[in-house]
C-alpha cells in the first residue's frame, strides 16, 4: 500500500480525508464511527457565535442586545435544547478520550466580540485545532469591501491572542481580490485555510410564499470552483490548504491534491452515500498512486498547481471558450 499520509496544519494525517463540520460530527458515536471508517481527522459541528454570546449573556446577566441578526435569538433558544456551549466542550473532551485522530473544533463567526475569549476554553477542553468558519455576505451597500475584509483580520487577531493550538480559516470566495485577501490572511500566522465554506442558499416556495433553504448538499460539479482557487493559491500562501465542496469520490480528492491541497473536507457525500464512502476514496487513491508509480502523497501534491502547470492560463481564463469547454 502506498503512503497516504499528508501533513496538514502541523498534523501528520493517515490520509487526506477529513470529515468536515456538519450535523454528522455533533455526536461522539459518529465521531468514533468516522475514525473506524477511515477519516483522518474530524471537524466538529460548528458552534455559532450567537450561541457563545447567549451563554455569556446568561452567565453575566447582561441586559443589552448582543445578537448579530434578529432571527439569532429564536435560533439559539431552539438549538440550545440539543447542544449548549457546555455540551460542546464536553464533546471535545470525550472525543479526545475516544479517538486518536485530530479533533478540530469549529466556530461560525461574524464579529470579533467578547466570544473570542471562549476559544481558550475550547483549547483547554482538548481540541487539537480550531477552525473559524467566517462568512460576511457583502450585501450592505453602505459598507466598503475593505470594511468586510477587516472583520476577518479582527477575528483572527483576537483568536490568535487566546490560543496556542493551530487555527484555520474557512472562508468564502466573495472578495473582489480573493488572491490578495487569502495571501494577507496567510501572513497572520494561521496554520490552514479551507476553500470554501458552504452557506445557506435561499429558495422560494411559490405555493406557500415562504423563503426556504435550497442546495443544502453540494453537487459534484461544484468541485471546479475550489479546484481553480486551490491551484492558483497553493504555491503562494504561507499556510496549508484544505479543499471543500463537491468532493464525492477518490478522483476528486486526487484532483484537489494535484492542484495543491494538503487535505480535503467532505460532508455531503457522507450524508448521501454513508460513512463507507471514506474507505472507497482511500482505496481509489491507493490504487491510483500504485498505477501512477507514486510512493507517497508528497510526490504529486501540487503537481498541477498554477505554478507547475504547463498551461497556467487554463486556470486563469474566465471566458467560456470552445477551446476549454469542447462545445461548439
Amino acid at each position: 500500500m502506498a503512503d497516504l499520509t499528508t501533513n496538514y496544519m502541523g498534523f501528520k494525517l493517515k490520509n487526506p480525508i477529513i470529515a468536515g463540520s456538519s450535523g454528522l460530527t455533533k455526536s461522539l458515536e459518529n465521531i468514533k464511527l468516522l475514525e473506524r471508517s477511515g477519516a483522518a481527522a474530524v471537524v466538529l459541528k460548528s458552534l455559532f457565535e450567537e450561541q457563545i454570546m447567549h451563554e455569556i449573556n446568561k452567565v453575566y446577566s447582561e441586559s443589552h442586545k448582543i445578537f448579530s441578526y434578529p432571527e439569532a435569538e429564536d435560533y439559539i433558544s431552539n438549538y440550545s435544547k440539543d447542544k449548549d456551549v457546555g455540551e460542546y466542550l464536553q464533546l471535545i473532551s470525550d472525543a479526545k478520550k475516544s479517538v486518536s485522530i485530530p479533533v478540530i473544533a469549529s466556530i461560525n463567526c461574524v464579529t470579533a466580540s467578547e466570544w473570542t475569549h471562549f476559544a481558550k476554553l475550547i483549547e483547554n477542553a482538548g481540541a487539537d485545532a480550531l477552525e473559524l468558519n467566517i462568512f460576511i455576505l457583502p450585501s450592505d451597500p453602505m459598507r466598503e469591501g475593505a470594511q468586510n475584509e477587516q472583520i476577518y483580520f479582527d477575528i483572527v487577531t483576537e483568536i490568535m491572542k487566546q490560543v496556542s493550538i493551530p487555527v484555520a480559516v474557512k472562508m468564502s470566495y466573495y472578495f473582489s481580490g480573493l488572491a490578495k485577501m487569502a495571501l494577507k490572511l496567510s501572513w497572520t500566522g494561521i496554520a490552514g485555510m479551507v476553500l470554501f465554506n458552504r452557506f445557506f442558499s435561499p429558495d422560494i416556495n411559490i405555493e406557500s410564499f415562504e423563503v426556504t433553504s435550497g442546495n443544502v448538499f453540494s453537487a459534484k460539479d461544484e468541485l471546479s470552483t475550489s479546484l481553480r482557487w486551490v491551484a492558483m493559491l497553493s504555491d503562494r500562501l504561507h499556510c496549508d490548504i484544505a479543499a471543500s465542496t463537491g468532493i464525492y469520490n477518490g478522483e476528486s480528492v486526487i484532483k484537489q491534491m494535484l492542484a495543491g491541497a494538503k487535505a480535503v473536507q467532505i460532508a455531503s457525500v457522507l450524508y448521501k452515500n454513508g460513512f463507507s464512502a471514506i474507505g472507497e476514496m482511500v482505496g481509489f487513491i491507493d490504487k491510483w498512486m500504485y498505477r501512477q508509480h507514486f510512493e507517497r502523497t508528497g510526490d504529486f501534491v501540487g503537481k498541477m498547481s498554477l505554478k507547475a502547470a504547463e498551461n497556467p492560463a487554463a486556470y486563469e481564463r474566465v471566458q467560456f471558450m470552445k477551446h476549454f469547454s469542447g462545445i461548439e
